[in-house]
């Protein structure tokens, strides 16, 4: 039997900016977890109403149609940032690390069709021809910001490339769940806005096949690909992703790309204040006892099974079948425990499960209070046993064989 063919042999180190990433997101995850903390607890306290009116508060300006409540803007806007570093970082690797051999990259994606496909099929088995079968893109979605966020607190005991992994999958996971509320949960797509946003878009990319360098450019046509798809009625956070694959990077260490540039100047402000700002504006969930009993109900099962169940055998059951297939190879020094384990950490669903929820049942509150205690009860188990998980496959010894 031969063993698993490690992860791009030739690059066995993270780049120094990869390495600053996930550190930061160490430190922050604590941050993070707090902010959670501090948002439930105002939810459900006397403070409640008034942060919640805080939040709902508009800003910005009638010209161009640009005033929004604080939580859009943190939602669509900040939230575009992050999405921005995110993918500079998955663009580095596919160019010239981790992801950079076609075995590697192509596991993040079959992972990912695996993730969404099989969560949206056990919801719908307790869904089908219910009040609650709108539903069904609930499970899909993985919470980027927040299952890096538990991944990155467990530091060097875990393989860089199991980190990178999930990086990878969460980003095409987002991407695929984007897709599906554009197609199946918007309501209406204004095709003059998607139309311009395709054309900043190949300006982009024009700027970057020409080799221009100066960011200015980029990031100025990066905020009107912004505008244009955040009113063309697709999720704007997609803005953050085509705009990073737009920025020109390097295939050697020889000079600092504009890449390194704009990742330098985004790593800290992403990590402790837009993460940070996005779990306290969209943990503040006031608990009821009808969100409790709706856990039971085939809504929660749904919910809960589809994200925890769903998420880690979709996950790796695909994975092993495009290993098996000798497309894809496991990341580099990784085992399947360990792919068990960032399998349940792809189930933490939270924000965009709340977005896609709130989109499922509009007007509905209670579904939509019933639907947001499973999604809480169903990411909060889901961290726990992925990092339980995790931890253990850093404490032995697992050897495992995946070509023979």
């Amino acid at each position: 039997m031969k063993k698993n063919t490690p992860w791009n042999e030739k690059g066995m180190n993270l780049s120094l900016y990869f390495k600053k990433f996930f550190r930061n997101s160490q430190v922050s995850g604590i941050i993070l977890i707090l902010c959670v903390l501090v948002s439930l607890l105002i939810a459900n306290s006397p403070a409640a109403a008034g942060f919640q009116s805080f939040l709902d508060k508009e800003i910005g300006t009638q010209f161009l149609d640009l005033k929004y409540p604080i939580s859009i803007w943190i939602n669509d806007g900040l939230m575009a940032v992050f999405f921005l570093l995110v993918g500079l970082e998955i663009k580095r690797e596919l160019a010239e690390g981790e992801l950079s051999s076609f075995k590697t990259a192509s596991l993040p994606i079959f992972a990912a069709v695996g993730g969404m496909l099989t969560p949206a099929a056990i919801y719908s088995i307790f869904n089908f021809g219910t009040k609650y079968g709108d539903g069904w893109g609930i499970p899909m979605a993985t919470d980027i910001a927040f299952s890096l966020a538990i991944i990155s607190m467990l530091g060097k005991k875990i393989p860089n490339s199991i980190k990178i992994f999930l990086a990878a999958l969460a980003i095409v996971d987002d991407l695929g769940t984007i897709l599906v509320i554009a197609v199946f949960y918007t309501e209406q797509i204004h095709w003059n806005y998607l139309l311009l946003s395709g054309v900043v878009t190949a300006i982009l990319f024009v700027l970057n096949f020409s080799k221009v360098t100066n960011l200015v450019y980029y990031i100025t046509l990066g905020l009107f690909l912004w505008y244009f798809l955040h009113h063309s009625g697709v999720h704007s956070t997609i803005a953050g992703v085509l705009l990073a694959f737009s920025i020109p990077t390097n295939a050697s260490n020889v000079n600092i790309s504009p890449l390194d540039k704009l990742e330098h100047k985004l790593s800290i402000p992403v990590s402790f204040l837009i993460m940070p700002l996005f779990a306290l504006a969209n943990t503040n969930i006031t608990f009821s006892n009808k969100m409790v009993e709706g856990i039971t109900n085939t809504l929660g099962l749904g919910i809960i099974c589809g994200a925890i169940l769903g998420k880690l055998i979709g996950i790796n059951l695909f994975s092993f079948i495009a290993i098996k297939l000798k497309i894809s190879s496991l990341p580099q020094n990784s085992n399947w425990l360990q792919m068990i384990g960032v399998g349940l950490l792809a189930g933490i669903g939270f924000t965009m499960s709340i977005f896609i929820a709130l989109i499922s049942f509009r007007g509905e509150m209670n579904i939509q209070d019933e639907a947001k205690f499973a999604i809480l009860v169903a990411s909060l188990v889901a961290a726990i046993l992925g990092f339980t998980i995790l931890n253990i496959s850093s404490k032995k010894k697992f050897v495992y064989y995946t070509e023979t």
